[in-house]
């Protein structure tokens, strides 16, 4: 690979791979690649919501972040409501979050992710470059060697995997631990669709669209979302089911029967009839299980790592995954700036890669972790799974006060200078 300064080759082009792209691109002395296993760089799904602490990291890593989200469309999330969907007091208001722009945005999967590579220069970005293996060399410049299906083999200083939940790197980080530490089904599954907001608004009722808002529904054994996208245009639908046994694939089709069979206990409630009316409408349904990884030893092996979904993939319960990955973006782009911060430090840069990997490792892992248990907790919660708390909603309002309050008062700021301070203890 021709080019000057520290080589880093990220590993899947998705939304972690773009954000930790950007994050890196403008550092002096790093030269910055992207490789993508699809023909080209796309989001798969419909909807991501985007908290306070996932649009502070986002304006951390590109401080025209706004501009950007006003671009794909984004809708500021008023405030998120989650109410009753069955059982005999379906429609209660069981808690309410936010009260204004800053309390979360939804976008599209897509329309973000192709912002956020509208600034990388094309030279860097490549697609259908599915990796087939890494090797590296311990001894000498320390080579990081990447293979690739199509034959071609690259060497670069550092290897960082953003290639999701099945990721290859993962695989190569954990070695023998692999195998023990694979994504598994977290309990869920769901099916997610994109309807017209006239036509979303018409099935579900008016009284739910007067101002943009996460409207979320908790009952017996699922939970209904629908929130509205691309500027107010469209309405992303979620149905989310406990799954009763281990599938025997993460996708299944979906038929009008089998949902309301699923939900026979939300009928007579105020969504679930209109939610399986605007799902059964889509072409080719299938629901997909939520997958997550329960645990992981560590993100970090020599000069190569592991982020986002790849590190820690987790339940969407409480819509903090794309955050997470966006803080694996903030902390790694102010590791990697501080390489060579000091010029009477003669210990070369690419030396201090596998230190920066290390404490990116020993700050991330422990949130990231809290992240994930958290998320699968809540989900039992919102599902009425759990024995003590059911559906009542003064017990569900209790145990959700302060819930997302870790997730959200994160300060960046000592976050970074912690992780840095790690760094430099490591390399004393």
């Amino acid at each position: 690979m021709a080019g000057t300064g520290i080589r880093i080759a990220i590993i899947g082009g998705g939304l972690t791979g773009a954000t930790l792209a950007n994050a890196l691109f403008h550092v002096p002395g790093l030269a910055v690649h992207v490789y993508e296993s699809a023909p080209t760089f796309s989001e798969r799904g419909a909807s991501v919501a985007l908290s306070t602490n996932a649009l502070q990291a986002l304006k951390q890593v590109i401080p025209a972040s706004t501009e950007l989200l006003a671009r794909a469309g984004a809708v500021p999330m008023n405030s998120s409501r989650a109410r009753l969907g069955s059982g005999p007091l379906a429609g209660t208001l069981v808690v309410e979050m936010g009260g204004g722009v800053e309390s979360g945005v939804g976008v599209h999967r897509a329309a973000l992710l192709r912002e956020l590579l509208a600034p990388l220069p094309p030279s860097l970005l490549h697609a259908n470059k599915k990796l087939t293996s890494l090797a590296q060399n311990k001894v000498g410049d320390g080579e990081v060697e990447v293979r690739f299906e199509d034959g071609t083999v690259e060497r670069f200083d550092a290897v960082i995997g953003a290639d999701g939940i099945f990721s290859s790197v993962r695989n190569y980080v954990l070695g023998d631990d692999a195998a023990r530490h694979a994504p598994s089904p977290a309990g869920w599954w769901d099916c997610r669709v994109l309807v017209s907001f006239e036509k979303a608004k018409a099935t579900i009722g008016e009284q739910y669209f007067d101002m943009p808002r996460q409207n979320a529904w908790m009952g017996d054994g699922g939970f209904i979302l629908h929130d509205v996208l691309d500027g107010g245009k469209t309405v992303q639908l979620a149905i989310c089911l406990v799954e009763k046994e281990p599938p025997k694939e993460r996708k299944r089709p979906l038929t009008s029967e089998m949902l309301n069979e699923a939900l026979r206990g939300w009928l007579d409630g105020p969504i679930a009839k209109a939610a399986i009316e605007l799902i059964v409408d889509q072409p080719n349904l299938h629901g997909y299980s939520e997958w997550e990884h329960k645990s992981t030893p560590t993100y970090a092996n020599g000069r190569v790592c592991i982020v986002g979904d790849a590190a820690h993939a987790t339940t969407p319960w409480q819509g903090a995954g794309a955050g997470q990955a966006f803080e694996d973006a903030v902390i790694l782009g102010h590791l990697m700036s501080n390489l060579s911060s000091d010029p009477n430090d003669t210990t070369r840069p690419v030396d201090k890669i596998a230190a920066a990997f290390q404490a990116f490792d020993a700050v991330r892992r422990p949130r990231c972790q809290r992240v994930i248990d958290s998320s699968r907790s809540t989900g039992l919660l919102t599902c009425g799974q759990d024995p003590d708390v059911g559906l009542d909603p003064d017990k569900l309002r209790a145990a959700f006060a302060g819930r997302w309050n870790f997730i959200f008062s994160l300060d960046l700021e000592e976050y970074k200078q912690e992780a840095l301070d790690m760094m430099k203890q490591l390399l004393a």
